[in-house]
């Protein structure tokens, strides 16, 4: 059976657009192929009860109630680790989930981890860890998130970083 070059395009083309990405982001959220080891990742922590968190209480900039069981919350950047970026610090059990971020994150490559007391918080201190992303999360929920909080500068920053990367 002999095809028409007419045809053949027609095909191609409607393949094509069928992979094309209908996200109104230029940053793509990294596959689960993507997922990786990333060493020397500099850590801290924080708690609910630090003078800067009291306003939002044990509550996530997601909404959610801040997590420290099987799966924990943690805060960065999220131009850098999307909303729902979901990893583990190799040596530990714990599976932290990127629910949260804060002023000081952003632009720093920090991952702040949640701790339920500031001595648990201290003990931490600042720590060099290599982590396995499980999940990559999404930059596209990410903005929908900080857009209408883009009164303040820093999720302005990390808006527009999302925005203009390719």
């Amino acid at each position: 059976m002999t095809r028409s070059p007419a045809l053949l395009i027609a095909l191609a083309a409607a393949l094509l657009s069928s992979c094309a990405s209908t996200s109104d982001t230029k940053k793509e959220t990294p596959t689960l192929a993507q997922s990786k080891r990333i060493s020397d990742v500099r850590t801290t922590a924080y708690t609910h009860s630090e003078s800067d968190h009291i306003v939002h209480g044990v509550k996530s900039a997601t909404g959610s109630d801040l997590k420290f069981g099987k799966v924990r919350s943690a805060a960065a950047d999220w131009s850098v680790y999307p909303v729902g970026t979901v990893f583990q610090i190799e040596g530990t059990p714990w599976v932290y989930q990127i629910d949260d971020y804060g002023s000081a994150l952003v632009g720093t490559n920090t991952i702040d981890l949640y701790k339920p007391t500031k001595s648990e918080m201290n003990q931490w201190g600042v720590r060099k860890v290599n982590i396995k992303v499980l999940k990559w999360g999404s930059f596209a929920e990410s903005l929908n998130i900080m857009k209408p909080r883009s009164k303040y500068s820093h999720v302005r920053k990390m808006v527009q970083r999302i925005e203009t990367s390719s």
